[in-house]
């Protein structure tokens, strides 16, 4: 299963994001949307979960969850947009990864058998950091693989 994976779009949803989803099997938007609109878009690519991040404080985006639980294919994923707010234990808790943005920097790193997923930004360049974005693969076999996708 391919899963794509954003963060960071503050209104900005361009087009080389929803070409790269093409073909995804569901969309984990993991904060700081910035526009409702953004995750209806994506809704027309595939079945969207996503998380309020720090700007998401009105409109429909404020109403959206601080952290999401995915359940795919025996596969629990823990979504939050701001890592440092993390209050468990994820491998104690029985999630195989924790998804989340805010950085607008990139990262895939495993801890103590988690993965660890930012997929960086997408929205408007910030901090002369490369626009990026990501995909999970849940594999037949129970793993999980990440990649970063860099839109420049």
């Amino acid at each position: 299963m391919k899963i794509g994976v954003v963060s960071d779009t503050h209104g900005l949803l361009r087009p080389e994001v929803t070409a790269a989803l093409d073909g995804v099997e569901r969309i984990l938007h993991v904060g700081d949307v910035g526009d409702a609109e953004i995750l209806r878009k994506l809704e027309k690519i595939a079945p969207v979960t996503a998380v309020r991040g720090n700007i998401d404080f009105d409109g429909e985006c404020a109403r959206l969850a601080e952290t999401e639980i995915l359940e795919v294919q025996g596969i629990s994923i823990y979504l939050l947009h701001i890592i440092d707010k993390l209050d468990l234990d994820p491998r104690a808790a029985g999630f195989s990864a924790v998804l989340f943005g805010h950085s607008h920097k990139a990262e895939i790193r495993r801890h103590n058998g988690v993965l660890y997923f930012n997929p960086g930004s997408c929205g408007p360049r910030r901090f002369q950091l490369p626009v990026t974005m990501g995909f999970l693969r849940l594999n037949a076999d129970g793993t999980l693989e990440a990649e970063i996708i860099d839109l420049d």
